[in-house]
Formats: structure tokens, C-alpha cells, sequence
């Protein structure tokens, strides 16, 4: 049995694989279809829609540092993940409703969006910081299959993350506002069917190489504090804290950037106050916060898949096939399709490579390299376009397979990158500068989405104006290029940093 189980992978993969893949699936879903509900049933701007949309994501990056934190000193990953699970399942079912009443209870509508979008930040706040942790779990220390789990673990995310818009984009973005309410439905179910997983399998499959159930309750957790109604309570209570949050943020006082930055600052003087650790220790970590903040520029145009590009797909694309007009939610599963696709073709580049291989760091400056490549490909294909003139289908999509091979360059290299050079005893706390440094892109992903040029002149920072979507384009382009090139004169200064 045991020979078996070292030539294949345990059964618990697949029990962790089928949750995160439902999981995800119900993330992107929601995501594919949120910033056209807003500004075609909700009727909000599109200004307005890009900064609740870059608040929104931006919170569900720092959410998971609370569900991680509670699930390693309280609760465990397992019941983590269930309880996530159901408060995104009713975050979605209560989006349905909002989509049901927004046309004849408009203030009830508005409460229930919020709520809604409450209870997605806390419940993806105990999930996802949870269910990647278990995989590494399953196999013991220095086993030669776990980068192969990761990659299948990672298929398990992409595969949810094409599917989730695709099928939400299908049933709730038919051109018809009221048909939104069925996409949340449907994310709903695919959460219930992840809650559902872990429910019947975990305990039977998902054990460590010693046979024993793993992401149960810390031995020494507080009884108290895994009674039922202590559970219900605090979930109850972060989610109305979130709610509050997201709604200061969008509609009172834009406060969350300064957060975001207070909680990176802390960071930094709570390790770097540390007498105990060496120079070599301080160098690597001085890379940690060098790398996080080129991140920044990348997923902060990345993420402009949810917001701008979506009105660009929405209203500037042609996706009249003759006999079916393509759901401009649908180009957000490109991504994930083309993750699948490339994935093990720069696996096996980087492995045959050899000694030739670019450190991290270069690799992390090809990605913003290949980010900008894809914005000056789309910005060539509206170049002199008329107003009001649409134009193909082969302009996002290209740009789309071009920012994913940036992707592939950059995400799973940065975090192997965190992982490597974090001294143990601040693992967690310099993983949380990798989140924060996400959180802060996804909001800003917001505020440069609110600049989309929508029968408008806007400007950036006062220094570039953008009259049309050339220009608007432009912006990235400049952007991740010129983060790209500091990054590839820094590789040689932080590697040496790196030791």
C-alpha cells in the first residue's frame, strides 16, 4: 500500500483539489459578472463601479491574514474552510437577492450589495489562506511529488477560475440586468458544492504521511473557542465589520490605501526591530519588500481583467459571432484557459534551461515585461479606431495569452521567492507582505480602472492625460515597462542580497 501511495499522489489531493476548484470557481464567477452588474442594473458609474470593484478585491487580499491567523491558534484549517465556505455561499445568496429587488426596492438593494460583498471578503478571508496550506501536508518533508501536487493543485484553481465565468456569464450576462441574480445562484451552488467536499472527504482522505486527519483543531486551542455559537458570532461580527469597511471606503472616506500602507510599515519596523537576526537574514528580507513592491505594478494592471477590460469587452468589442454574440464576462476564463495550457511548457523551460536558467528576480521583470507587451498589443488594435466603431475579438484575446505567460513568469516565482528567503520565525508575517503588497495592486487596479475614458478626459496624477483608449492603454504600458526595466538593473544586486 505504501508503494502504491509513494508512485501516485494520496486521495486527499483530490478532496483538496475538488474544494479549491468550486471555490474558485464561485470567486471568479462573481468577479466576471460584478462590475457589469453594478453599472447595468445598480446603474452605478463606471468611476463610481471601478473603485467599489478595486475595494472589494483589495479587502479579500487582507481578509486572509485574520483567517489564518485564527485558523493556526483556534479553529484548525478544516472547520476554517467549512466556515468560509457557508459565508460565501450566503454572501452569494444574499447578492441573489439584491439582484432580485434592485429594480423595485432600490435602498433595500443597495443594503443587500453591500452585505453581500460583506460576507464574500470575510468568508474568502478563512478560506483561502487555508486550503493551500494542507497540500504541502499531505506528503512527508523533501518528497520529490510535491511540486507535482502544487501543479495539479494549481489546474484545480484554473480549471474553477474558467469555468466560474463562463457558466455565470451564460445564465447572468444575457443582456438582460435582471438575469444577474442567476449567476450569483450559481456561484452559490458551486460554493455549497465545495463546503459539500470537504464535509464527506476530509476526514476519510485528506491525512498527513502518518495517517492521521490533518487541518483539525490546534491542541492547544481555547475550548471555547470552537463552540458553535463563538464561531457564528465572530463571523457574524468580522463580516459586519467588512461591510462597514467597503462601504466607508467607497462612499465616505477613501481610507483603505493608507491602511494597506500602515500595515506594511508595522511590518517592516516589527522585523527589522528584531536584534536577533543577522545581516544575511536583514538582506534577504530587504529583497522580500524590494520584490513585493514590483508586484504591485503588475497585478495592479493585471487586474484590470474584472474591471476596464470588462467595459472594454462589454462596449468595444465585437463579439457578434453572427449566430450567437459572445458575454463579454466570458473573456475573464481566458486567463485560466491559457494557465492550463502554458503551465507545463514553461515548467519543462525552466527545468531544460539548466544552468541557464534567469533568477528569480529576472524572471519576475520578464513578467512585467510581457504585461506591457500584451497592453501594447491592445492598445495597436483601437489606434486610430473611430468612436464608436468596435473592434475583434483577437485584440483582448491575444493580450489575455501574453499577460498569462507574464503571470506564469511572475506569481508562482514570487511566492516560491517568499517562501525561500523568509527566516522561519517571520514566515507568516513576511507572507503577509506578499498579501498586503496584493491588496494594495487590487485597489489601485480600482483607481486606474476609474479612469477608463468614457466619454471623458481623465488624467493620471496630473501629469498624463487619456482622451481615448490608446492612451489609456499607453498608461500600462508605460507603467509595467518602466517597473520591468528598474527590476532587470536591480536582478544582479538583489541576487547577490539573496546569497
Amino acid at each position: 500500500m505504501n508503494e502504491i501511495r509513494q508512485k501516485g499522489h494520496p486521495q486527499g489531493l483530490y478532496v483538496l483539489f475538488a474544494t479549491e476548484m468550486w471555490e474558485r470557481f464561485n470567486y471568479y464567477g462573481l468577479r466576471a459578472v460584478l462590475i457589469l452588474f453594478m453599472t447595468k442594473a445598480l446603474l452605478f458609474d463606471h468611476a463610481f463601479a471601478s473603485n467599489l470593484y478595486g475595494s472589494y478585491t483589495g479587502l479579500a487580499f487582507l481578509t486572509p491574514l485574520i483567517g489564518g491567523y485564527v485558523a493556526d491558534r483556534y479553529w484548525g484549517n478544516q472547520r476554517s474552510i467549512i466556515a468560509g465556505g457557508l459565508v460565501m455561499a450566503i454572501g452569494e445568496f444574499i447578492l441573489f437577492f439584491c439582484g432580485s429587488f434592485y429594480h423595485s426596492a432600490p435602498q433595500l438593494s443597495s443594503i443587500l450589495f453591500f452585505s453581500g460583498l460583506g460576507f464574500m471578503i470575510t468568508g474568502n478571508g478563512f478560506f483561502k489562506p487555508n486550503i493551500s496550506s494542507l497540500v504541502g501536508q499531505l506528503y512527508p518533508k523533501a518528497d520529490r511529488r510535491l511540486d507535482a501536487a502544487y501543479t495539479i493543485f494549481y489546474m484545480g484553481i484554473n480549471i474553477g477560475g474558467a469555468l466560474g465565468p463562463f457558466l455565470c456569464g451564460l445564465v447572468g450576462d444575457t443582456g438582460n440586468p435582471a438575469d444577474f441574480k442567476w449567476s450569483f445562484l450559481v456561484g452559490a451552488i458551486g460554493m455549497l458544492l465545495s463546503v459539500t467536499v470537504q464535509l464527506l472527504f476530509h476526514h476519510k482522505y485528506v491525512k498527513g504521511p502518518d495517517g492521521n486527519v490533518l487541518g483539525l483543531t490546534p491542541a492547544n486551542s481555547p475550548k471555547n473557542a470552537t463552540n458553535p455559537i463563538v464561531i457564528i458570532a465572530s463571523l457574524l461580527g468580522l463580516s459586519f465589520i467588512t461591510i462597514g469597511l467597503i462601504y466607508i471606503d467607497a462612499k465616505v472616506f477613501n481610507y483603505l490605501f493608507y491602511l494597506l500602507i500602515g500595515c506594511i510599515m508595522f511590518i517592516a519596523i516589527l522585523v527589522f526591530s528584531d536584534k536577533a537576526l543577522t545581516p544575511q537574514e536583514k538582506s534577504k528580507i530587504i529583497v522580500i519588500f524590494v520584490v513585493s513592491f514590483f508586484v504591485i505594478f503588475f497585478w495592479s494592471a493585471f487586474e484590470q481583467a474584472g474591471a476596464s477590460l470588462t467595459f472594454f469587452a462589454d462596449e468595444q468589442t465585437n463579439r457578434n459571432l453572427g449566430f450567437f454574440v459572445v458575454p463579454a464576462s466570458w473573456f475573464q476564463s481566458l486567463n485560466s484557459a491559457f494557465v492550463v495550457a502554458f503551465a507545463p511548457l514553461f515548467a519543462w523551460l525552466w527545468i531544460n534551461l539548466g544552468k541557464r536558467e534567469p533568477s528569480s528576480p529576472t524572471k519576475m521583470a520578464l513578467g512585467l515585461f510581457l504585461l506591457a507587451l500584451g497592453y501594447l498589443w491592445i492598445a495597436f488594435g483601437v489606434k486610430n479606431v473611430q468612436p464608436g466603431i468596435k473592434v475583434s475579438m483577437i485584440w483582448l484575446t491575444g493580450m489575455y495569452a501574453l499577460h498569462t505567460c507574464g503571470e506564469l513568469c511572475l506569481s508562482p516565482i514570487g511566492l516560491s521567492l517568499v517562501n525561500q528567503l523568509a527566516p522561519a520565525k517571520f514566515a507568516s508575517l513576511l507572507m503577509a507582505v506578499w498579501f498586503t503588497a496584493n491588496a494594495f495592486a487590487n485597489k489601485f487596479a480600482g483607481v486606474l480602472s476609474s479612469l477608463y475614458p468614457d466619454n471623458k478626459t481623465t488624467n493620471f496624477l496630473g501629469i498624463y492625460e487619456m482622451s481615448n483608449l490608446y492612451s489609456f492603454f499607453m498608461l500600462f504600458v508605460f507603467m509595467a515597462g518602466i517597473a520591468s526595466v528598474i527590476l532587470f538593473f536591480l536582478t544582479r544586486l538583489l541576487q547577490k542580497m539573496m546569497r
